[in-house]
C-alpha cells in the first residue's frame, strides 16, 4: 500500500482502550486508569499499559497528525509513538507535569529518559510530525502548522519493522480525553532537520 493511502483502518491497538472510536477522518480515544509507557528510571516502574494505535511499516517514512486534549492531571498525555518491543521504544507529545501542559519525549533503550520544555502555544491543539530514516528518529512539533520546532533527534535500533502511530496515557485518572485527525505519511524530505 502507497505512504499516503494510510487511513485509521489500517491500525491496530496495543494495549486497546475500553473506549475509542474512529471516523474516516478521525481517532477518539478515552484512556484506561493507569495507562502508561515507562521502564524503570527513577520510579522503578516497569509500565508497558499505554495505549497505542499504529502500523506496522519497514521503508523510511514520516507521519503527521493534530492532537486535541484537555491535559489538566499529573502525567495526562498524548502524541506520537514509535515502538518496537517493551524495551525499546520512543514516545513524543504533550505531557502534563510542574503544573502545566509540556512538551515532552521519552526514548526507552532497556530504561527510559524523559526530557520537557514550555509549549509555546495553545495545548489543546497542536500537530507532532515522526520522522525515521534508517537508524535515526526526528520529531517536530507545532502550534499552528506553520512553524515547525524540533524536539528531537535521536538514534534508534534497527528491527525488521517498526511499530508507528499516535499515543495516549493517563497514569493517575481515567476517560481522558483525546481526539486525533490529519493524520498524514510521506517519504522523508531530504533534510529532515532543518525543513518544514
Amino acid at each position: 500500500m502507497s505512504l499516503t493511502k494510510f487511513t485509521w483502518k489500517d491500525f491496530s491497538w496495543l494495549n486497546e482502550p475500553r473506549k475509542w472510536k474512529t471516523t474516516i477522518d478521525i481517532l477518539e480515544i478515552s484512556t484506561n486508569y493507569e495507562s502508561d509507557f515507562w521502564q524503570e528510571t527513577f520510579y522503578n516502574f516497569h509500565h508497558n499499559t499505554g495505549h497505542l494505535f499504529g502500523i506496522n511499516v519497514k521503508e523510511n517514512i514520516t507521519m503527521q497528525v493534530c492532537v486535541e486534549a484537555n491535559f489538566e492531571e499529573l502525567y495526562d498525555q498524548a502524541g506520537v509513538m514509535i515502538y518496537s518491543d517493551e524495551k525499546h521504544w520512543l514516545k513524543a507529545g504533550i505531557e502534563f507535569n510542574d503544573g502545566q501542559p509540556m512538551i515532552a519525549s521519552v526514548l526507552t533503550n532497556e530504561l527510559s529518559d524523559w526530557a520537557t520544555g514550555i509549549f509555546t502555544g495553545n495545548p489543546g491543539k497542536f500537530w507532532m510530525r515522526i520522522t525515521r530514516v534508517d537508524h535515526v528518529i526526528c520529531v517536530k512539533y507545532s502550534a499552528d502548522k506553520i512553524a515547525w520546532h524540533l524536539l528531537r533527534l535521536c538514534p534508534y535500533p534497527g528491527a525488521d519493522k517498526y511499530f508507528i502511530g499516535v499515543f495516549s496515557c493517563s497514569p493517575k485518572r481515567e476517560n481522558f480525553k483525546v481526539t486525533f485527525s490529519e493524520l498524514a505519511f510521506s517519504v522523508p524530505q531530504e533534510d529532515i532537520l532543518h525543513s518544514n
